[in-house]
């Protein structure tokens, strides 16, 4: 049995905070705020992965009233939402992310995110695929006020 999730994260950008996505620090002027550390490349694919399996969102598992995912690394949140799905008898088929932001650049680095949640989800890196595009200066992401991402997902029964 094969089943579909979606997943969106978004951020704002601000001074003084690391830019990680998918694992990956980038160097860039500004980060994103949050509670962990803000991937929302990463949140997006949890939450697809999680919306799959029919286990809610990523704030239920991991809520930002609890201390003990202050500053966390969103891999390690998605090593445990693996471990979820597979408690349930799926694991991923395949993903795609779309990550959505003016700068910085993202090309360079996107082999290392591919790596970074194929680990994370103990999976090919042929499953997973990461894109990036701008919104040509328009909304927020237009503005450099904050990055969204957003994911699909498909899981299967193991076996």
């Amino acid at each position: 049995m094969m089943r579909v999730g979606f997943g969106y994260d978004a951020h704002r950008l601000v001074e003084g905070r690391e830019l990680i996505l998918g694992g990956v620090t980038i160097p860039f002027e500004k980060g994103l705020l949050g509670h962990s550390d803000a991937d929302v490349l990463s949140h997006a694919v949890c939450d697809a992965l999680l919306g799959a399996a029919g286990e809610g969102d990523l704030g239920r598992h991991f809520p930002d009233s609890n201390s003990k995912f202050k500053g966390i690394s969103s891999l390690k949140l998605m090593e445990e939402v693996k471990r979820l799905i597979a408690e349930k008898g799926y694991e991923l088929s395949n993903l795609d992310v779309t990550v959505v932001c003016e700068k910085p650049k993202l090309a360079p680095h996107i082999g290392k995110m591919k790596e970074n949640i194929a680990k994370a989800l103990a999976a090919s890196k042929n499953a997973v695929n990461i894109k990036a595009t701008t919104t040509e200066g328009m909304g927020f992401a237009g503005r450099k006020e904050g990055i969204a991402a957003y994911s699909v997902v498909m899981i299967q029964k193991k076996g």
